[in-house]
């Protein structure tokens, strides 16, 4: 069994709200101008998935974004620079169809399209550098993360099916999908709803401008993820419908079945989740730990006591398990 530990984290005293925790560092934070280079994988179901690789020899790590997440995300290439500044060679995954180029197929990515990770694991694992080190997931990235570390955790240690990682660290992540759905169409929430909903039927609408539509949609007719998983990803992804959709890829049913050395950085008052989503101990596989703080709201966890300089814990406690490895 994995276990629960509170958190050091203290939100700047400037930022206590939960939305503007999660709001600020959106809109404030500088983004660094990264070197990268490109790199596609073929997929064996002839779609591709693109990488963005940092400078550096050290030992390599993930970064899974989140939902309608890109490099230009808070969080993205800031993480990439701390990565590379201190002797990690970064890999920035785009999830399908998630890069500059839209996918080939008609599904594009999805919470629980942990098959579309394992496929970039196993062509990485092939480069002399070997397996991972770590895996970083945020939000649904996360959510992605640790069931794919679920799915696998069963199998010995060096068993191809097994996870081809050496550790994760899961920020943020929607335990639940139906929870989730439903904690984003309540109160101030659903400014994060109308966004990400609103950027989703974007990205629909660029994809299926050059690629024949297998449903006939009215998007105008849709407002939350409820009716958008429902009526578009559950059924070009292959699921029944919405419930089961979030039926299967909700990460928190995996949980128990991780061995991985797993860190899942949390806060209480995270504005896409309800406090009761979070789960319990007993539900923690050997290898994880579940870091909770009372504050931080949405891959937030800012802190700091000047607003002109505030400090993004994240990096720090990200860094710092690494190391500990």
């Amino acid at each position: 069994m994995g276990h629960i530990v509170t958190s050091h984290f203290r939100p700047a005293w400037w930022l206590p709200d939960p939305h503007l925790q999660t709001i600020w560092p959106s809109l404030t934070r500088r983004r660094p101008d990264l070197t990268l280079t490109r790199r596609r994988i073929d997929l064996a179901d002839g779609d591709f998935i693109d990488l963005a690789l940092g400078a550096g020899s050290g030992p390599r790590v993930l970064v899974i974004h989140g939902l309608e997440g890109d490099l230009r995300s808070h969080y993205a290439g800031t993480l990439l620079d701390a990565l590379a500044r201190a002797g990690y060679c970064p890999i920035f995954m785009h999830l399908r169809g998630a890069s500059d180029e839209p996918n080939r197929l008609a599904r594009s990515y999805h919470s629980g399209a942990s098959e579309d990770l394992h496929e970039v694991l196993t062509h990485l694992a092939r480069d002399p550098a070997g397996t991972p080190l770590a895996a970083i997931g945020f939000s649904l990235g996360a959510n992605l993360l640790l069931k794919y570390l679920g799915e696998r955790g069963g199998y010995p240690a060096g068993d191809p099916r097994g996870p081809l990682l050496g550790a994760a660290i899961a920020v943020s992540a929607p335990f639940v999908l139906r929870d989730a759905m439903l904690r984003l169409d309540q109160g101030a929430s659903r400014i994060y709803r109308r966004y990400l909903v609103d950027r989703l039927k974007h990205a629909f609408r660029r994809k299926f401008a050059a690629l024949p539509c297998p449903l006939t949609i009215d998007l105008a007719t849709i407002h939350d993820f409820n009716h958008f998983d429902d009526r578009i990803t559950a059924p070009l992804c292959g699921f029944a419908g919405v419930f089961d959709y979030y039926s299967q890829a909700s990460c928190r049913g995996y949980l128990p079945a991780i061995t991985t050395a797993t860190l899942i950085i949390h806060a209480l008052d995270d504005p896409f989740m309800f406090p009761a989503t979070v789960p319990f101990e007993h539900e923690l596989g050997p290898g994880v730990t579940l870091e909770l703080s009372r504050h931080g709201g949405h891959v937030g966890f800012v802190a700091g006591s000047r607003p002109w300089r505030p400090q993004y814990w994240l990096e720090g406690r990200m860094l710092a398990f690494l190391r500990g490895l």
